[in-house]
């Protein structure tokens, strides 16, 4: 079984000496002393008297102002590190770490609008509950991972490719981290998914990595939507989960329902989220993934919480129109959206 426990520092330390966690520590002893005797909690644990004592004795003013005193000067190492100069950050296009996103390639004074999703392709058919942990780039880099090679390319030995949380400002890193936790189902492989971040690619029904498979639509000039059911993006509020779905070339997410927070933060990177009417599922529509999904009536006057017409073509030729409910949910947001996202109405607003 795996489980985490969080603990005050000193609680730690006395669970260290006594070796488990297993110990009820205000009835059992730490351990034994040198006198033979049991030594309990209370025996070590200071009192609040101690504590205060202490702090009036050695948290001091003058402590403060040694430690701080050269706070920006830093060690011989800080100091050897060579600074250009220049009132801009001077991006490394070598660097595996920090690179610069690309947010703002192309970008105009003005928004040019949503537009209306044509010919999109299906990347992923997801359960209930996807989590921003499913979705956002987490934990150790695989070597045989999207990302793990791109690193080796750069020539990133495995030893030192570190997590994706160190690497979150090389957007290069993340996108290719995003959907491929190890844990996370599409269901395009198989009616019951398959365990990792891939998918198909359509037509050419090849199997590959969901990253891969973005990057072949992107070159094919082809928009891409997922399908997922309820609570889609619950769990911690990760940026990179809407980042990273953004950078995929994602337009539009469509399920039975969202977290809050992801929610807005897909509308913050210029996703559309839309939610099936009550009753309707991916499921109960025979999605397999091979589908090409239209979702018009995005252009122009768009009001917010507005119902629209999803075109589905499916594999066979047959085609079925669904109503969608567009959650774009205020007027901020619908400024949003036609800016390109948050980034670029902010942007904007402070050229102007």
């Amino acid at each position: 079984m795996q489980a985490n426990y969080l603990a005050s520092p000193p609680l730690v330390v006395a669970y260290a000496l006594a070796g488990t966690v297993q110990k009820d520590l205000t009835k059992e002893p730490l351990g034994i002393g040198q006198d033979g005797q049991p030594v309990f909690l209370k025996d070590v644990w200071p009192t609040s008297a101690e504590v205060q004592s202490f702090i009036q004795k050695y948290v001091t003013r003058e402590l403060f102002e040694t430690k701080y005193a050269d706070v920006f000067k830093g060690d011989a190492n800080w100091q050897a590190v060579q600074v250009p100069a220049g009132e801009t950050y001077a991006w490394d296009n070598t660097s595996t770490y920090v690179q610069n996103p690309p947010y703002f390639v192309g970008m105009g004074k003005t928004g040019s609008g949503l537009k209306d999703i044509k010919g999109a392709r299906v990347l992923g058919l997801f359960g209930d509950k996807i989590t921003t942990d499913h979705i956002s780039p987490a934990g150790s880099i695989k070597a045989s991972s999207p990302a793990g090679e791109y690193l080796t390319e750069n020539g990133v030995a495995v030893a030192d490719f570190n997590q994706y949380g160190t690497r979150r400002g090389n957007h290069e890193v993340m996108m290719r981290g995003t959907f491929a936790n190890i844990r996370i189902r599409n269901h395009m492989l198989g009616p019951n998914g398959k365990e990792g971040g891939y998918t198909i690619h359509y037509p050419s029904k090849e199997e590959m990595s969901i990253y891969d498979a973005a990057m072949m639509y992107k070159d094919e000039g082809v928009p891409l939507v997922i399908f997922a059911g309820v609570e889609y993006g619950n769990g911690s509020s990760r940026d990179w989960a809407a980042k990273g779905t953004n950078l995929l070339g994602v337009k539009a997410v469509i399920a039975q329902s969202f977290e809050r927070i992801h929610r807005s933060n897909l509308v913050g990177m210029g996703v559309v989220p839309f939610v099936f009417e009550e009753g309707t599922t991916w499921a109960s529509l025979g999605l397999k993934g091979d589908e090409v999904v239209e979702i018009d009536g995005l252009e122009g006057d768009i009001k917010p919480r507005e119902w629209k017409v999803a075109k589905i073509t499916y594999g066979d030729g047959t085609v079925k129109e669904i109503n969608i409910l567009c959650r774009i949910d205020t007027l901020d947001e619908v400024i949003y959206m036609n800016n390109g996202g948050i980034l670029q109405t902010v942007l904007r607003d402070l050229a102007a």
